[in-house]
């Protein structure tokens, strides 16, 4: 039987059987309204505010400081909306964030400029994809309402100096909000320490369910409702909650928090692996500072072939990887988070995501560690760009 192997973990992961415990008891017996008086609503009511104590207690937050949504594109969007529009009240309508972050950021970002009259400065992140916290000093203005930076890169897997950035923004009186959806439960998160005001975080990408998120904001800072309609979440956030799947992320959360540290270790083994084989292709190339990286992802540049095709054949091999972010893979456009670590077109559009969680075995990284270099090679033949490259009539930029 062909070997199966699933390394797209940046964009989901297998639900833990954890969390699937977790979620069941509120499917199937205590599945009443949380917002109901009588015993199965209030029986509901305890599991929500124990998985919200749960939920604070991985972050280093207080319970009250957790507002569960759908998904962390949604936190995003609650959190960058509130702090703009609670910024415009004041005569602050400039916003500070980098050329890489997720789309539910940018997006966002982008319809407050065009409708809204608000300015944006996207701060450079640089080839190694790493914002430079004197960069974001300098950047802030009598007018800037908001920071927003990502914790760790969806793509290329680089970490932040999340910390160093929030205390340049706590001295300057800024709200700090970082999209933490790629980090929490892989590295340390402690929104205290690090000095973070807003955070957002995705339970499918820490082996919880799908549809389920949840936004911090800091005791203090103010939060606009985003959906209207009922009085849920503190007023917030409108709508009868999900306690299966917020259950359900605060056990997967939990147990991901727990084994951080030997989770951390596997899989850095692994990724150093894959990447010490996969950088003997020539004309490879690998994306990010590994010094500040995520444990499990891997973004290579392979020059001469396309991305869409790695794809194709790799799966057909059985392995599950990416070109890029999940929300974008349909797309023939090249990785907008490439291009602003500075490749060019040609070499952006060649490109591999890897993404590891601690399910990966090492006959994985060996199967991986197999068919890549096959799989560029046949590719290699069938491109006129590669032939063109060999023959001497176009220059290798990599």
């Amino acid at each position: 039987m062909e070997r199966k192997v699933y390394a797209d973990n940046a964009a989901t992961t297998a639900m833990s059987r954890t969390a699937i415990e977790a979620m069941l008891p509120y499917l199937d017996g205590i599945y009443g309204n949380p917002s109901s008086l009588y015993s199965l609503g209030q029986r509901a009511k305890e599991a929500l505010e124990g998985a919200r104590a749960d939920i604070a207690a991985c972050l280093g937050a207080q319970a009250n400081e957790i507002y569960f949504t759908s998904c962390g594109s949604e936190s995003d969007n609650q959190a960058i909306r509130s702090a703009a529009h609670l910024g415009a009240l004041k005569g602050k309508k400039h916003i500070i964030s980098t050329a890489f972050e997720h789309h539910a950021v940018l997006h966002t970002l982008d319809r407050l400029k065009r409708e809204e009259g608000f300015e944006v400065t996207l701060l450079d992140v640089h080839r190694g994809g790493v914002v430079r916290p004197e960069e974001v000093q300098a950047a802030i203005r009598p007018d800037t309402c908001l920071v927003t930076v990502m914790f760790a890169n969806n793509e290329i897997g680089t970490v932040q100096p999340i910390a160093e950035i929030g205390a340049v923004c706590r001295a300057a009186g800024v709200t700090f909000h970082t999209d933490a959806v790629q980090a929490a439960g892989h590295i340390p998160v402690n929104v205290a320490e690090q000095n973070i005001d807003m955070l957002s975080i995705s339970a499918h990408k820490f082996h919880g369910p799908k549809g389920v998120g949840a936004l911090y904001c800091r005791r203090g800072v103010r939060l606009l409702p985003f959906i209207d309609g009922g009085a849920q979440e503190r007023g917030r956030r409108a709508g009868t909650e999900n306690v299966a799947g917020i259950c359900a992320m605060a056990a997967a959360l939990k147990e991901a928090c727990a084994n951080m540290n030997a989770n951390a270790a596997k899989l850095t083994k692994l990724r150093d692996r894959i990447v010490a084989e996969l950088t003997k292709i020539p004309h490879s190339k690998l994306n990010g500072d590994m010094a500040r990286h995520l444990p499990g992802t891997i973004n290579m540049c392979f020059e001469g072939i396309e991305g869409e095709g790695l794809l194709l054949y790799l799966d057909d091999m059985g392995i599950c990887a990416s070109s890029g972010s999940a929300c974008t893979s349909g797309s023939l456009d090249p990785s907008h988070v490439l291009l602003a670590i500075g490749l060019p077109h040609e070499v952006a559009h060649g490109s591999l995501r890897i993404s590891l969680s601690e399910y990966n075995t090492e006959e994985d990284a060996d199967h991986i560690i197999k068919c890549v270099p096959e799989v560029v090679e046949k590719l290699r033949a069938m491109s006129p760009v590669w032939k063109e490259m060999e023959r001497g009539e176009k220059q290798h930029i990599i």
